[in-house]
C-alpha cells in the first residue's frame, strides 16, 4: 500500500494484525476508547493472556511519519508523564516504516515501536512480553516519491556535509551556500532533512550544533566509494613505494589533481593494518590513462594494487593536506571513502573517526570567514 493511501485508522488495523499475529491465539488485543487525560494519545490498546487478570495497556501513537526530530520533540515529554498514569501503561508508536537510527532513539528512551515493515521492539514486564523483530532498512516508498525528497546522496550533498562536518557551528544557511558554491534553496531543503534526522541543531535560522560524525555515517551509507565513483585498477609493478615517489616528482599542476585516500591514507591515524590498496582520487581535469603512464601503471581488471578513482566532484580535494610530499584528503573526506569502502575499510573510517573526535582542535578549527574567500571547486 502507498504511503498516500494509508490512514491512519488503517495503519492501526495492520499494526495491531501484526502484533496479534506474534503474540499467538492465546493473546487477546483490544482497542479501547480513549479515555480522559490520555494527553493526545490516539489509541489506548489493552494486552491480556489468556487464563491471566495481570494486563497492560499500550498507549499507541499513529505517525504516518516519523522522524528522530519527532521523537525528541513530541514522544519523549510525554514518556514520563504518561508512565504516571499507571505502572502497566506502555507507549508504543506505529508508523509505515521506521529507520535504524530512529529505533535507536526509540529503544533510548523505552519507547515501543512496530511498523508495517516488521521493525518492532515491545518490552513488557507484566505479562512479561519480548518481541524484537527486523524489517526493511530502508524506505519501501516509490523510487518517485524517495527522488523527490532532498537527501544525502550526490556530489552536492557531499560538499554540503563536508563543510557542515569541517567548521565548527555557529553559521547560516546563505553562508554555507555562499562557501559551498550550491543554491540557497537547495541547501534550505537539505538542512531541513538533516535536522528532521537530529543531525544538526537550529536556533531561529542559525545553525547552533552539528553532530559530524553521525552526518558522516549517514552519508556514507548513501555514498558507497566504489559503488558511486567509476575508478581504474592498475599494477604497480615497481612496487607502491616506487608510485608514491613517481607522484611526489610530478609537475605542480598535475600533483595538485592527485589525492590519496583509503587504507593507506588511513594507516597515518588509524594503524588498524598493514598494506590494502593505494587508492588515489583524480581531478576531472586530469587524464586518468595520462595519469597511469606518468607513474608507470598497468592496467588490469583483476588483482589491482593501485585504484584511481575519478573525482564525481572538486570538492573531494577541499581542505587536502600534504604529507610527507604527497597529498592526501582532508580528515572528513577520508571518513567519508572508508565508511564507505569494501572490506576492513568500514573499520578503518570508525577509527578515523574515533581520531577525530580525541583530536578535534586539530582539524575542526575552520571558520567560513577564511573559507569564503577561497574558490572551493
Amino acid at each position: 500500500m502507498a504511503k498516500d493511501d494509508l490512514t491512519p485508522d488503517k495503519l492501526l488495523e495492520q499494526g495491531l494484525a501484526t502484533l496479534s499475529s506474534l503474540l499467538g491465539s492465546t493473546w487477546t488485543i483490544t482497542p479501547r476508547p480513549e479515555p480522559e487525560g490520555s494527553h493526545g494519545i490516539d489509541v489506548i490498546v489493552e494486552v491480556k493472556a489468556e487464563g491471566d487478570s495481570t494486563y497492560t495497556q499500550l498507549l499507541v501513537e499513529l505517525k504516518l511519519s516519523l522522524t528522530p526530530r519527532v521523537v525528541d520533540e513530541v514522544l519523549v515529554p510525554k514518556v514520563g508523564l504518561l508512565r504516571r498514569l499507571s505502572d502497566y501503561t506502555n507507549l508504543m508508536v506505529m508508523a509505515p516504516w521506521v529507520s535504524p537510527k530512529t529505533q535507536q532513539l526509540l529503544r533510548h528512551y523505552g519507547i515501543s515501536y512496530l511498523d508495517l515493515t516488521g521493525n518492532i521492539s515491545l518490552r513488557v514486564p507484566k505479562p512479561a512480553i519480548v518481541i524484537h523483530t527486523e524489517g526493511a532498512t530502508r524506505s519501501p516508498k516509490p523510487l518517485s516519491q524517495e527522488q523527490s525528497k532532498t537527501t544525502l546522496a550526490g556530489p552536492k550533498a557531499g560538499r554540503l556535509v563536508r563543510l557542515l562536518a569541517d567548521v565548527h557551528p555557529p553559521y547560516r544557511a546563505t553562508q554555507l551556500a555562499q562557501v559551498a558554491g550550491l543554491s540557497l534553496a537547495y541547501v534550505s531543503r537539505l538542512l531541513d532533512t538533516l535536522e528532521d534526522q537530529l543531525l544538526l541543531r537550529r536556533d531561529g535560522r542559525t545553525i547552533t550544533d552539528v553532530d559530524w560524525q553521525e552526518l558522516l555515517r549517514a552519508r556514507a551509507t548513501r555514498s558507497g566509494l566504489l559503488r558511486h565513483n567509476s575508478y581504474a585498477g592498475a599494477l604497480a609493478p615497481n612496487g607502491v613505494p616506487a608510485v608514491m615517489d613517481d607522484i611526489r616528482a610530478l609537475p605542480p599542476a598535475r600533483f595538485d589533481g592527485v589525492a590519496v585516500t583509503g587504507s593507506y591514507a588511513a594507516h597515518r591515524v588509524a594503524p588498524l593494518s598493514a598494506g590494502g590498496q593505494l587508492m588515489l582520487y583524480v581531478a576531472p581535469r586530469l587524464n586518468v590513462d595520462d595519469l597511469a603512464d606518468d607513474l608507470g601503471l598497468l592496467s588490469v581488471r583483476e588483482n589491482a594494487d593501485v585504484l584511481l578513482l575519478r573525482a564525481p566532484d572538486r570538492a573531494v580535494f577541499d581542505r587536502a593536506v600534504t604529507l610527507d610530499g604527497l597529498q592526501h584528503v582532508a580528515l572528513s573526506q577520508l571518513a567519508l571513502d572508508c565508511l564507505s569502502g569494501p572490506g576492513r575499510m568500514p573499520a578503518e573510517g570508525e577509527a578515523v573517526l574515533k581520531y577525530m573526535s580525541e583530536h578535534q582542535d586539530q582539524w575542526r578549527n575552520l571558520s567560513l570567514e577564511r573559507l569564503s574567500g577561497k574558490p572551493q571547486f
